[in-house]
Order: structure tokens, then C-alpha cells, then sequence
């Protein structure tokens, strides 16, 4: 069973895969965001691409653990892509996965031009990896 993973911003979407088994995730890609119908579309075919059962969608909460401005639209996104996906979507906390990733890139030595084109899609993988470890 393979779970898509998440990371949802104002202008990209970082985007994570796990394996056939659902034990590891691994980034995949970061979308441009768009509408959230074609943001939708993109994702629901990644999905039927690589036979997606689970879609875990990254919840914004502050440090603190209150909604943030983000929060809004990752509702409306979690609520329309339930109405279209067949199998699973879940919400999960996200915090501090950007600061994860980026703390992770910086030390493996990426450039910052070229970690702002990663990093969503390695936080996706923070996000989805979290999910995964906690169901198993």
C-alpha cells in the first residue's frame, strides 16, 4: 500500500512517496501551486500513477500548537480532495518539518539557491515518514 505525502503552501506543493510496503518515503516532487481544482488533478494522477491508497496531507500548526494562516487552506484543500479521492486522506502535524528539512539540506551541504527547490518535496518526506511510523 503506497501513501502520497504533502506539504501544502501558498505557492508550491511538496510532494513524498512511500514504497510499496508504506515503510519508507521518499521525496518525489514539488508542484506549482494553481487552483486547488488543477492542484487536485496533478495530485489525484500521481496517485493513480503510482497506485496511491492513502493521501496524508500536512497540518499547519504554529510552534505553539494553534492554527495558523495556512490552516484555512489546507482545510478547504483536505475537504475537496475527500470528495474526489476513493481511498484515504488524513491531516497530520507538520511542525517544524520545512525547519527539519532545511536544517537537513543545509547539512548535506546544499546551496540555498538550490534548496529552495527541494525543500518542500523533503519536507513532504518529513511529514509522510512521521504518518508512516506512527501507524506501523
Amino acid at each position: 500500500m503506497r501513501s502520497i505525502g504533502l506539504d501544502i503552501g501558498s505557492r508550491r506543493i511538496g510532494v513524498a512517496i512511500s514504497d510499496e510496503d508504506g515503510i519508507i518515503a521518499s521525496p518525489f516532487c514539488v508542484l506549482d501551486r494553481s487552483s486547488i481544482e488543477k492542484d487536485i488533478i496533478r495530485i489525484l494522477q500521481i496517485c493513480n500513477d503510482y497506485n496511491c491508497s492513502v493521501i496524508v496531507i500536512g497540518y499547519p500548526f504554529s510552534s505553539a500548537g494553534q492554527k495558523t494562516g495556512m490552516t484555512k487552506l489546507v482545510d478547504r484543500f483536505h475537504e475537496s480532495i475527500s470528495r474526489v479521492f476513493s481511498g484515504e486522506t488524513v491531516c497530520f502535524d507538520e511542525r517544524f518539518s520545512t525547519t527539519i528539512a532545511t536544517k537537513s539540506l543545509i547539512n548535506a551541504g546544499v546551496r540555498r539557491k538550490d534548496r529552495r527547490e527541494v525543500v518542500d518535496k523533503v519536507a513532504a518526506s518529513i511529514i509522510l515518514q512521521s504518518y508512516l511510523d506512527m501507524v506501523k
